[in-house]
């Protein structure tokens, strides 16, 4: 996947019709915590409170040029994901069916009904309630939403965008890495504004699949992702 320039702008004007270009502050105590200069991209302002609004709009968007009789989205997560799926799927006039695996967080359900989900938990992980989505997905005629998609990455590349552009300086950028979106998104941005910086992704200890993967130079598997870290 390749973005230019011109391909951030006009997916930042899709993903502007629903939501504001985010902050990024330079917080004093952090630089004197860690004894350099400290930019925070907030992403937590956006109208789900994670970036993944953004790759949902820019998804949307294209669902709806490629797949225009489609009557709704399918998707499994366990939390942000399904929220601004959900947000962007009723705002562009289709339904919304989320699988959640059972003992999900109370707080992200509640959400992802109030951003006009129909919430269903199933199964005992992420893994089995994605299998039920793709099952029902499949048998409704739903379009089943990955949690990675080139369309959803040309979206939140756009949060990068707006930090390289407002910060164009910067040394190192640290990304959380879940399904790999938002590094991606990060990756290709850089390059299209050609700024030189080193980005590098962090995983939390107890689900290192894609720091393995890296390392082994093909996809590795772990037991388990045995981390409070959510997304």
């Amino acid at each position: 996947m390749h973005l230019t320039e011109d391909d951030l702008r006009e997916a930042a004007k899709v993903v502007y019709t629903q939501m504001a270009p985010t902050p990024q502050y330079a917080w004093p105590m952090l630089a004197e915590r860690l004894g350099c200069e400290v930019w925070v991209k907030h992403e937590n302002h956006t109208a789900t409170g994670a970036f993944k609004l953004r790759g949902a709009i820019t998804f949307m968007d294209w669902l709806l040029r490629t797949h225009p009789d489609v009557p709704g989205i399918c998707t499994a997560t366990r939390g942000n994901h399904g929220q601004g799926q959900a947000r962007a799927a009723v705002a562009a006039g289709l339904s919304a069916k989320v699988y959640v695996p059972r003992g999900n967080s109370l707080e992200k359900n509640a959400a992802m009904r109030a951003f006009g989900a129909e919430l269903i938990e199933f199964g005992a992980d992420f893994d089995e309630a994605r299998l039920e989505a793709i099952r029902v997905a499949e048998a409704e005629g739903l379009f089943l939403v990955p949690p990675f998609h080139e369309e959803i990455v040309r979206g939140v590349a756009t949060y990068a965008w707006e930090l390289f552009s407002a910060v164009p300086d910067l040394d190192v950028v640290y990304v959380p890495i879940g399904c790999g979106s938002g590094i991606c998104g990060t990756l290709l941005a850089r390059d299209a504004l050609g700024v030189s910086c080193d980005v590098v992704g962090v995983v939390s200890d107890g689900a290192q699949t894609a720091k393995l993967s890296v390392e082994a130079g093909r996809m590795a598997e772990t037991d388990s992702a045995r981390t409070f870290a959510d997304g």
